[in-house]
């Protein structure tokens, strides 16, 4: 857990590397030296932008393979700049954002007969979801659960995200829950 000061910290590292990209078209440069160990540790994090209540972008890592500073350094760049779902964010529209921000904790594997094995499993509201069946794979942070509630809707929306039909359901399927720390 990450005190109230590294928190701000990251917000603030997150809305410069929105800045830094909207000026250069890279994330801002990160000096690991000068930082809290807490910062420097290797961590998979989500960068989330809203405007006015409204999804704008969502990028992250579900592996951890560098520094959480800079993790979320480029995860909010890439949010911005990046997410296939929306238009890059312009200059006007910085002040609209909200940036959150979820470092995720390292998943662990669900054994898991069928679907209703699943979802009597999951934990709505801490629960981040990972599903994966070949080459494809697809993930909800727990925060997701605040828009789908249930967990059947959860899974058929996260099946529907990897590009599985809604009953999609294989033997092979593989399932693995993270919580998060959230904040923003």
């Amino acid at each position: 857990m990450l005190n109230d000061e590294l928190r701000q910290f990251l917000l603030e590292l997150a809305r410069r590397s929105i800045q830094h990209g909207l000026q250069h078209g890279a994330p801002v440069p990160v000096d690991l030296t000068s930082l809290a160990p807490e910062l420097q540790k290797t961590a998979a994090c989500f960068v989330t932008l809203e405007k006015h209540g409204q999804l704008r972008g969502c990028i992250g890592m579900l592996e951890p393979v560098r520094p959480l500073a800079l993790d979320v350094a480029h995860n909010a760049y890439a949010a911005a700049f990046s997410d296939p779902r929306f238009a890059p964010v312009t200059a006007g529209e910085l002040e609209e954002l909200s940036v959150h921000i979820s470092i995720l904790g390292e998943p662990r594997a669900m054994t898991v007969a069928s679907e209703e094995d699943l979802l009597a499993q999951l934990r709505p509201c801490v629960d981040g979801l990972i599903l994966q069946d070949g080459a494809r794979r697809a993930t909800f942070l727990p925060s997701v659960w605040e828009g789908l509630p249930d967990p059947r809707q959860f899974v058929t929306h996260l099946k529907q995200k990897a590009g599985w039909a809604r009953d999609y359901w294989s033997p092979t399927l593989r399932a693995y829950r993270y919580e998060t720390e959230q904040f923003g």
